[in-house]
């Protein structure tokens, strides 16, 4: 098994961050839980990065030729795959896994994570998707997405569809544990 990480190439303001990084990092090399990432060795995708590795796991990453330099791909990795474009790079780490984890992050991390939690709501996929909500982090945009859910742009059982667990453990007991519901996206008329 393998799981997704998306997280931000800076350490952010915090070292907790980089502390829950570090500790997810153990935790899936410790539960034989391969890792597919970004492929920066900077920031907090670094932190988990070298974590899985410094626990003999395995770590495949992923990054475009044109972000190679400027993230600073991570060159101790034994599996860095150089891609041509953003979308080369989520189309690959999202075939290569079998869930997806959020840490956090900027715009490319809310981007990656929408992108796969749509694709799941469109039933593309049954991976779950999932943010590790590190000192309330992602709180704000729990708030926002019940919000989304009360203007009828979006059904309970889709806002249901996203995992939000505060601590390592219980994220990944949830993400392990996880079943998709066959649901249809579409809001009948009659519902709003």
């Amino acid at each position: 098994m393998r799981l997704c990480v998306f997280s931000g190439s800076s350490p952010g303001r915090l070292p907790v961050y980089s502390e829950f990084a570090t500790q997810l990092g153990y935790a899936l090399a410790e539960a034989n839980i391969g890792l597919v990432y970004g492929g920066a060795s900077v920031g907090l995708m670094g932190a988990t990065a070298d974590a899985v590795q410094a626990r003999g796991g395995e770590v495949i990453g992923v990054i475009p030729g044109f972000l190679a330099e400027k993230e600073v791909a991570h060159m101790g990795l034994s599996d860095l795959r150089i891609v041509d474009s953003m979308h080369d790079r989520k189309a690959l780490m999202a075939e290569l896994s079998d869930g997806f984890i959020a840490l956090p992050g900027g715009l490319g991390t809310l981007e990656e994570l929408f992108e796969v939690w749509t694709w799941a709501q469109l039933g593309q996929h049954v991976k779950p998707c999932a943010l590790l909500n590190i000192n309330g982090f992602y709180d704000g945009l729990s708030s926002f997405l019940d919000h989304v859910v009360d203007e009828a742009f979006l059904k309970p059982v889709h806002r249901q569809m996203l995992i939000v667990k505060p601590d390592v453990d219980s994220l990944l007991a949830s993400v392990l544990s996880y079943r998709a519901q066959n649901v249809t996206k579409w809001i009948k008329r009659e519902e709003t």
